[in-house]
């Protein structure tokens, strides 16, 4: 990863903070019977242990169900919600209003986390009161292992600073996911903020450009905290029609630029800010490892 400098944290012991808050991780998942098991292991074995683990079966027609009630019996901690299948968007909306924690946190079902993913989350923004955490990442594609991140500075910048960052790759999925970040609930509960079933694809990215309206502080950890697993005929490889694209753009765009207004860097940078028309969603590599 060449010069790319690791920003060092503050330690805190969180198992002798007298008020650990409860980290709602919510997990969707459809069809997922290879994978479940891998991804709510690495829940359970989080260092972190006040936690509440909502996993949603979007109608799954599998053993998915067998595995998470597996999981729900043996640990307290982890619910089970089953509802018919109408969709990732639906099925995140659905963990979120179930959600009882004070911080939310995001996993997709063929996904894992390191050990000390949540930990450091919860560190991160309590160090600093940070309204939104942002993580590098891993992308595992067959053997391969990637390292992903797009922001050097921190551990703490402005929304601003990082709207900046963002209008360098706005279709970066370090940006536009869900799964490598970490959010204050109040805010998603003040504002009723909800993943929009209407969009196919990019529907976390809408999700997040609501959320940093609100925002103040964010946490930036240059440390991979999650495995995100490129799977071939995903739905984001697969949906790439031209006129679903266009419609899905307008629509980003909308609240893109709404973002930029709501900080007053949009007349700046309108150009920049219009080539989001010609972005593409990709996870931009940062670092080669063998698996």
């Amino acid at each position: 990863m060449g010069g790319r400098r690791r920003i060092p944290v503050p330690e805190k012991n969180m198992d002798t903070d007298t008020k650990q808050p409860l980290v709602s991780i919510i997990v969707p998942v459809y069809n997922g019977e290879r994978t479940i098991e891998r991804c709510l292991c690495s829940i359970r074995n989080q260092s972190y242990s006040n936690i509440e683990v909502i996993v949603v079966d979007d109608g799954s027609t599998d053993h998915t169900a067998k595995v998470i009630n597996k999981y729900a019996a043996m640990d307290s901690r982890f619910r089970h919600i089953r509802k018919e299948n109408s969709g990732v968007s639906r099925s995140r909306n659905a963990g979120m209003e179930a959600a009882r924690g004070e911080y939310f946190q995001f996993v997709d079902g063929d996904d894992w986390l390191i050990r000390d993913a949540t930990r450091e989350f919860v560190r991160m923004a309590r160090t600093y009161g940070c309204d939104l955490v942002i993580s590098d990442y891993y992308r595992v594609w067959g053997r391969r292992i990637l390292e992903k991140g797009c922001i050097d500075a921190g551990p703490v910048i402005t929304r601003g600073k990082f709207a900046e960052y963002m209008m360098e790759a706005p279709a970066n999925f370090y940006y536009g996911v869900l799964w490598n970040k970490f959010f204050r609930a109040d805010i998603i509960r003040k504002f009723n903020l909800t993943c929009s079933p209407e969009l196919d694809w990019c529907e976390d990215f809408r999700f997040n450009l609501e959320y940093l309206q609100y925002v103040g502080k964010v946490g930036v950890i240059t440390r991979p905290l999650y495995y995100y697993v490129k799977t071939k005929g995903s739905l984001v490889d697969t949906q790439t029609g031209f006129h679903e694209t266009i419609r899905t753009k307008r629509i980003l765009f909308s609240f893109y630029k709404d973002l930029y207004r709501s900080i007053d860097l949009y007349e700046k940078h309108r150009l920049r800010i219009r080539m989001f028309y010609l972005s593409f969603a990709h996870d931009k590599v940062k670092r080669v490892k063998s698996a």
